[in-house]
């Protein structure tokens, strides 16, 4: 079945040119204007990916980003011509997964939409996995994505679970910046070690009782992060 992309942005020029080559690789793709359109749709269909341009009408990408995060997990890449925004969009405060800043090459605006695709497309049978995974006062649900801290649960982003959960499958074990890169956005995946950074400052801020003196996810200097308790 084609993967179907919600496509939304109010440069219209653009969103034809993405629209195109989407659809010349296999997608199904729809399109939105404004922020208000974009919401409705979302609402209203199953999207397996939604490019998600900032500056919009009616509504602008960081609101449209939460309300959706509200009812679906969807994967969203905001757009964004300020390069200022990147620790705004990256925080996932907003629940976004990733940012392409403006101009961007479409080859690269695919190369991210696979990378992601290929992360959150299950390819193990649910039965394979356990369902659930304690250590010490964090609780993680495998099967819902949930993470909850001494019973109070945690509003994790999909990188920020999929981090998590990686550390703590695996604890003790240092993992540099590059290798989190490779294993949590995919071999391909076009971006810079600095992603991981903000998204494990972010998981600290949600996790860590004092995100400057962490109690789980640790920092190896020079090295890169592990997970101890």
């Amino acid at each position: 079945m084609a993967k179907r992309v919600l496509v939304v942005d109010d440069e219209k020029l653009i969103v034809k040119g993405i629209r195109f080559s989407l659809e010349q690789d296999g997608y199904e793709v729809d399109c939105a204007y404004d922020g208000e359109d974009a919401l409705k749709h979302a609402q209203e269909n199953h999207y397996d990916m939604i490019l998600l341009d900032i500056m919009l009408p009616k509504m602008d990408g960081y609101e449209v980003c939460q309300h959706i995060r509200e009812f679906s997990k969807v994967p969203i890449i905001m757009l964004t011509a300020k390069s200022d925004d990147i620790d705004k969009i990256l925080g996932l405060d907003y629940g976004a997964d990733d940012y392409i800043t403006k101009p961007f090459n479409i080859l690269e605006v695919k190369a991210r939409i696979k990378a992601i695709m290929r992360r959150t497309s299950p390819e193990v049978p649910v039965e394979e996995k356990k369902e659930e995974i304690t250590s010490g006062d964090i609780r993680m649900n495998i099967e819902n994505r949930r993470v909850y801290v001494k019973g109070r649960e945690l509003n994790l982003t999909g990188k920020e679970f999929d981090l998590l959960l990686l550390l703590v499958e695996n604890p003790g074990k240092v993992y540099s910046r590059e290798s989190l890169l490779s294993k949590i956005w995919g071999a391909d995946y076009p971006g810079d070690a600095r992603t991981v950074d903000v998204h494990i400052r972010r998981l600290r801020e949600k996790l860590e009782p004092n995100p400057s003196d962490p109690r789980y996810v640790h920092t190896k200097w020079g090295v890169g992060y592990y997970y101890q308790i």
